[in-house]
């Protein structure tokens, strides 16, 4: 067996009946993912939420085999995660953001840690020079190429973390609560950071938040419960589902639950709507 399956080509990551017990203080054991199967397209931006304790970032972590499942297969692309043979190959093709960019940053100047993953891959240094650059560019960290890592905000360290990870080339971007220590301003530089990548360098995207304004902007959602994927579907068809989130220990997006109010006094208005713009739009119609 070479660890490689028949798949859907189609697909970045697919876990096959997923289980993971952490073992406690105590000594017993905890099931934190519970008969997981998913599947996540190529070039497809997917939002996985829960609530603290979900399994959400436990998930996450077996995307690149950071964390092997006790029963249950994942794949990345075509490479099942417990083959020791294909784990530097996983973990080029899905790079991983964590929630703190200081944990992240290893160099004294941005444009020598954006290089630190692709030197360490053994690439030659002219093609490090050009990911380097690219790579500063697209996150829009350019004209911080020679600054300190550590004199930028919250926000623009995450991108300067975002890039080191584009430089290695991956197919696949894994972010696991990256806006969880940011200012408002930080989190939106952020997400659009994201939204780029996803749109215009066609990278899939696997977004790990609690934050309903970022999932809104997924192609895709997955909600989490007590280790369970107990919903799944495009925002607008998961967000309308407001009793269903809350018991989930999450909120619907602001706009989504004033709509939910105003329809259960009466008001006729869709059930799916996501943002200001929509609601202004429905809001017009009643006229």
């Amino acid at each position: 067996m070479d660890g490689k399956k028949e798949l859907n080509m189609a697909n970045m990551i697919t876990t096959e009946n997923v289980r993971f017990e952490y073992s406690t203080h105590s000594g017993s054991a905890k099931l934190a993912l519970d008969d997981i199967n998913i599947n996540i397209a190529k070039g497809e931006f997917v939002a996985i939420l829960g609530h603290n304790g979900s399994g959400k970032s436990t998930l996450a972590k077996h995307f690149n085999a950071l964390l092997l499942p006790g029963a249950g297969t994942v794949y990345v692309k075509e490479m099942n995660t417990k083959d020791e043979k294909l784990l530097w190959d996983i973990r080029q093709t899905a790079g991983m953001v964590f929630q703190n960019p200081d944990n992240q940053i290893v160099a004294t100047i941005v444009e020598e840690d954006v290089a630190f993953g692709p030197e360490n891959l053994g690439i030659p240094p002219l093609e490090i020079r050009r990911r380097v650059d690219d790579s500063i560019k697209t996150v829009d960290m350019a004209e911080y190429a020679k600054h300190s890592p550590h004199l930028l905000s919250g926000g623009q360290k995450q991108r300067v973390a975002i890039a080191g990870i584009i430089a290695m080339k991956p197919e696949c971007i894994i972010l696991d609560e990256p806006t969880a220590l940011l200012d408002p301003v930080g989190r939106k530089e952020v997400l659009n950071t994201i939204i780029k990548l996803n749109k215009e360098e066609g990278i899939t995207i696997i977004l790990i938040t609690h934050y309903m304004d970022e999932a809104i902007k997924a192609d895709r959602v997955y909600v989490m419960k007590n280790g369970k994927i107990i919903m799944e579907g495009k925002p607008k068809d998961v967000f309308k589902e407001v009793e269903m989130v809350k018991a989930a220990g999450l909120d619907v997006p602001q706009v989504t639950e004033l709509s939910h109010r105003l329809n259960r006094e009466g008001l006729k208005l869709s059930p799916d709507i996501l943002t200001v713009e929509e609601m202004v739009v429905e809001l017009c119609r009643l006229k």
